[in-house]
């Protein structure tokens, strides 16, 4: 064998076992009965990353456990999955709350990898009840490191999941997550032997609570469609790339790094329109809601000379210096911001991204976009 395909077996071999990171992993999904968790635990058991030994769902909701449960056994049934036939053995459901950390002691015992998909996130609400989002946000993930940190826990890798709001925040689900960033961040100085991550990106399609499910009941019911205002615009990805970014972070990144997507935006009114089709539906401007940005920052002027290119993310690099590296080759070398207004989807992009994610419904006419 000369030394060009020695190097090349060894580049294959690394690449198999970077991808099968969770192989006999104990793995823990906190909040893993949401839409992302849901879709995170799905692909985990697909084994694209590694077959766990063991995945937990920790949650304190028992009626979406069972629901969880059943989809599971339906799906099964339908796909005839190899992996999947054995889920039973290898998924198991605790409940419990990330804001107790009690829970979180128990359920992090003998966690290898640790995702925490637990969130309090509809805007409005948190502007309201701000002090529940700080429970769910800021103390949830205080009562992670706490009990890794205090019970000097063998766990690996935490991934946090973040958002856009984060950035530049103005409300109270932004400001949250923009400490829990930080809570994450710091945590790799008080536990070195765990690496603590995030990932950071906008609406996720047909997720609970986002925009999409709105559009397309009040469609159903014939209108009329409501936009907060005809500029706004917002960042979109599909569960699929969502869970994608969450999995790049986990093989890749570097400790206190955050992985943001390279996603496209688009105007609100567009999707509506989309959606809408060629039905007599009204549109209505309604204003913008407590808390509500007109575009969403992803990476701010003063996070992109800290901000480096990687395939299809931009990860930031953590600010504390004890976690720097020596060298930094900045995405935004002048500076500036990854912003939504800078939109970069027509109506005919969001239609085809909509059908692939079987959002839309059939027009009147059969004709498409």
């Amino acid at each position: 064998m000369n030394s060009a395909e020695g190097k090349k077996l060894i580049d294959m071999t690394s690449a198999i076992q970077e991808k099968a990171v969770l192989s006999d992993a104990n793995v823990v999904v906190i909040g893993g009965t949401g839409s992302l968790g849901q879709q995170l635990v799905r692909r985990i058991l697909a084994g694209e990353v590694g077959t766990p030994r063991k995945l937990t769902v920790l949650s304190r909701d028992e009626a979406k456990q069972y629901q969880m449960r059943i989809d599971f056994d339906r799906l099964v049934a339908a796909t005839h999955e190899v992996f999947y036939k054995d889920y039973s053995s290898v998924l198991h459901f605790w409940v419990g709350d990330v804001r107790d950390f009690s829970s979180v002691l128990a359920v992090l015992k003998d966690a290898d990898y640790v995702f925490c998909t637990a969130a309090l996130k509809q805007v409005p609400t948190c502007e309201y009840f701000p002090y529940q989002a700080v429970l769910t946000n800021i103390v949830g993930a205080e009562n992670i490191v706490r009990a890794i940190r205090e019970n000097g826990l063998p766990v690996k890798q935490v991934v946090g999941i973040s958002t856009d709001k984060a950035c530049k925040p103005v409300n109270v689900m932004g400001m949250t997550k923009a400490l829990q960033e930080r809570l994450f961040v710091r945590a790799n100085l008080d536990c070195p032997q765990t690496r603590f991550n995030c990932v950071r990106y906008g609406n996720v399609l047909a997720s609970r609570g986002s925009v999409l499910p709105l559009f397309l009941d009040q469609v159903a019911r014939g209108g009329p469609v409501t936009v907060t205002t005809e500029t706004m615009t917002r960042f979109f990805l599909s569960l699929d790339r969502a869970v994608d970014t969450i999995f790049a972070a986990l093989q890749g990144a570097q400790r206190g790094e955050i992985y943001v997507p390279i996603i496209p935006a688009a105007r609100i009114i567009d999707v509506a329109e989309v959606l809408v089709g060629d039905r007599d539906i009204e549109i209505q401007t309604i204003g913008i809601r407590p808390g509500e940005k007109e575009h969403e920052v992803m990476i701010s002027e003063e996070e992109s000379h800290r901000t480096e290119h990687r395939g299809r993310y931009y990860v930031i690099l953590p600010m504390l210096p004890e976690l720097q590296p020596k060298m930094i080759k900045p995405a935004f070398p002048e500076g500036g911001e990854y912003s939504s207004s800078a939109v970069t989807m027509t109506q005919r992009d969001i239609f085809r991204m909509l059908e692939e994610n079987n959002l839309i419904v059939p027009s009147l006419s059969g004709e498409r976009i």
